[in-house]
């Protein structure tokens, strides 16, 4: 079944890092956007009943309740079995955590990115790991324990030393879901500005090497498994049944729809996306709207490989696929790149840290 992505884009600050389509904008535009967004579920026709609900953005446990519960309202709900939210750490209060509970929200994704106070304050974040220990608690004595804790590899003056503090914070905390996300400079991005000009601002001149970014990601892999936090995709790492049933599906090619600022969708044939810039989605708002215009018809099966090697039980290639791909896959097995199980293909441990590269061979093939 289904899966529903609603786009909230602001934040209480911009992190130095961000390229996402999100900002910090005045009240009067949040309302004419909140309301533009209202008027796009309003108008959806649904054809089938999504199974999950996503919020993500920007920071939307910022969201006024009543705004959150009418969204909510909004998406069929007969056949929801998970809610998500998208919450940044300080966002979160007791009185917040039982009114999400009350509208259906049973697991929250707290985008943490490190538990080093330096670290954390050359991204521009103000929280602190009690606060991210405070909050948890609170999630959970409002029947939210189904918690994901986001990390970031690589930010600048990150250490082996400083990442282990972080992961040990893991342990202590206990998350059933952790994602572990490896850096990227990012030009739009105020520090992937810095970085390019060869300045320090923001900790630019910081930056871990790409060698000890792979270093810490697989002290990641190692150290969450014996948690009992096991990967199962690239980023994503969950105890036994608490793997996300919504992000699931953007990597077993099921379909999804997007409602808001830069919201993609997919009906298994399709995808298209909504404007990127705040302006052009409100301008765009109204009855006579239809994102769809922009539509791109997919190659299901470079899709099937791009989307699915990303998961650790990775992929059964059709006979179709086998054939032509059969240059691409020979290659990746013989670099040690992909392995095989049977008649399913995954990456291997070191095809999982240079996976560009065999979804590259793919596309090309």
């Amino acid at each position: 079944m289904a899966g529903v992505y609603i786009s909230y884009p602001f934040c209480s600050q911009k992190c130095t890092y961000c390229n996402f389509a999100s900002d910090v904008l005045s009240a009067a535009k949040q309302r004419t956007y909140e309301s533009a967004l209202a008027g796009e579920l309003a108008l959806h026709r649904w054809e089938w009943a999504p199974e999950t609900l996503y919020f993500g953005g920007g920071t939307p446990s910022l969201m006024p309740l009543e705004t959150l519960a009418g969204y909510i309202a909004a998406v069929p709900a007969a056949a929801l079995s998970e809610v998500t939210l998208e919450c940044a750490p300080g966002s979160v209060t007791p009185e917040r955590a039982e009114a999400w509970a009350k509208l259906g929200i049973h697991r929250v994704s707290l985008g943490v990115q490190s538990f080093v106070i330096e670290e954390l304050r050359r991204t521009g974040r103000r929280h602190t790991a009690e606060i991210v220990r405070d909050e948890m608690a609170i999630l959970a004595r409002h029947g939210i324990a189904n918690v994901n804790v986001d990390l970031i590899a690589g930010l600048p003056g990150q250490s082996m030393s400083s990442w282990r503090h972080s992961l040990e914070w893991i342990a202590r905390l206990a998350p059933a879901h952790v994602s572990v996300y490896m850096f990227e400079i990012d030009e739009d991005s105020r520090l992937g500005r810095e970085a390019t000009l060869g300045g320090v601002r923001y900790g630019a001149g910081l930056l871990p090497g790409d060698d000890l970014v792979a270093d810490f990601y697989e002290a990641a892999v190692s150290f969450l498994a014996s948690l009992g936090i096991v990967r199962y995709e690239i980023s994503n790492f969950a105890c036994p049944g608490f793997e996300s049933r919504h992000n699931l599906k953007y990597w077993r090619g099921e379909p999804y729809v997007g409602f808001g600022l830069d919201a993609h969708s997919f009906d298994g044939a399709w995808r298209w996306s909504n404007p990127d810039t705040l302006d052009e989605y409100l301008a765009l708002a109204g009855p006579n709207r239809d994102f769809r215009e922009k539509a791109c018809a997919i190659d299901p099966e470079e899709e099937h490989f791009f989307v699915g090697l990303r998961l650790t039980e990775g992929i059964e290639p059709t006979a179709a696929e086998r054939l032509r791909f059969s240059t691409a896959i020979e290659r990746s097995l013989g670099t040690g790149l992909l392995e095989r199980d049977g008649a399913r293909l995954r990456l291997t441990p070191r095809g999982v840290l240079l996976s560009n590269e065999v979804f590259a061979e793919i596309i090309h093939a």
